[in-house]
């Protein structure tokens, strides 16, 4: 037999005080005695009572202590990428300090509707894959940050990976190069490819584009041709699709001699396939990354990668949001010189 849930009256009766009692011992401790409340929790428990609607609270305070981090894409996908995952325990361990609670918020969901009246505001990690959660957040009344993307006037965190992709480039590049860069959601495919004549998706608000902007301008710089032909598209940093790329990337006919990788996910894929294939790295083929994440470093030899501290950036949006920071905060990045260039 399904069972009733007991009201605050209910409870109140049972237990022969006021209603008031019963809110005091859960919300306000310090109008009962220590002992008093002790006993209203203790004969609470036994009748199965947990407290006040915590939903109604939220819609009677307009506060939760709950903050939704609204990610890019599927919960298990992001999780399981080692950059999403420090930049979440960096908003976990700042949200933690100051008594407040994280949601995790697939960007691949239908509405933000579903929460927005239970949080107090939204970190949105990169642009979510459903397009018109952004639509929402842009007229949200709750507060919000956006990482590795903007939008309109809403305050955000980023580097700048335009200068960064520019930097790593320049240093990888020399004239003459056969250049070829394995990009991330240039296109809207769900499958590994190159770009060919496809056209270009979130061109404005990306920072795959952004890093694409700046091995282009790299390249120009150093009078180093590539074609579209030579750019392929990844829909996710993910080990599978960046080995696909490899591989025909790998047995291409002329095989360039540098490769521009817009993750270090995808650069080391590339580069432990290159090294099973006998190709010597750097004398045969260069390799750049982007992140930063420890494995860069423990591989032989070390990848050439640029550096961000992604729990900074998760630590620093939690700051920004619950301190209404307003403005675009832009954070430090590093070019690390490894192995493969």
């Amino acid at each position: 037999m399904k069972k009733t849930k007991l009201t605050l009256k209910d409870v109140a009766l049972q237990l022969g005080v006021s209603t008031a009692t019963i809110s005091n011992a859960f919300n306000r401790p310090d109008q009962l005695s220590a002992s008093k409340r002790e006993e209203i929790l203790s004969q609470c428990k036994k009748i199965g009572y947990s407290g006040p609607n915590k939903a109604a609270q939220i819609l009677r305070k307009g506060k939760s202590n709950i903050v939704a981090l609204v990610l890019a894409d599927s919960i298990s996908y992001m999780v399981s990428d080692p950059v999403a995952s420090t930049f979440i325990k960096g908003v976990s361990g700042a949200l933690q300090k100051e008594g407040k609670h994280l949601l995790l918020y697939p960007g691949d969901s239908k509405s933000i509707l579903d929460v927005v009246d239970f949080v107090d505001g939204f970190i949105c990690y990169g642009a979510p894959r459903n397009a018109m959660l952004v639509d929402e957040l842009a007229v949200t009344p709750k507060p919000i940050v956006t990482v590795d993307f903007d939008i309109d006037d809403k305050p955000s965190i980023n580097i700048d990976n335009e200068e960064a992709a520019f930097e790593v480039a320049d240093h990888a590049l020399n004239e003459g190069d056969n250049l070829a860069i394995f990009g991330l959601r240039l296109i809207d495919s769900p499958s590994t490819c190159r770009i060919y004549d496809n056209p270009l998706i979130g061109v404005e608000s990306s920072i795959s584009h952004r890093r694409l902007d700046g091995y282009l301008r790299a390249a120009k710089a150093k009078n180093v041709n590539v074609s579209r032909e030579r750019i392929w598209h990844l829909p996710e940093s993910e080990r599978s699709f960046a080995r696909q790329a490899a591989k025909e990337l790998l047995t291409s006919s002329p095989r360039p001699n540098v490769v521009l990788c817009m993750s270090d996910i995808i650069a080391l894929e590339l580069l432990h396939l290159a090294l099973d294939m006998g190709i010597k790295v750097p004398e045969e083929l260069r390799i750049t990354g982007f992140d930063g994440i420890e494995e860069s470093q423990r591989t032989r030899p070390t990848l050439t990668t640029v550096c961000q501290s992604s729990a900074a950036k998760g630590e620093n949006a939690a700051l920004v949001l619950l301190q209404a920071v307003s403005g675009k905060t832009i954070l430090p990045f590093e070019m690390r010189r490894g192995e493969t260039v």
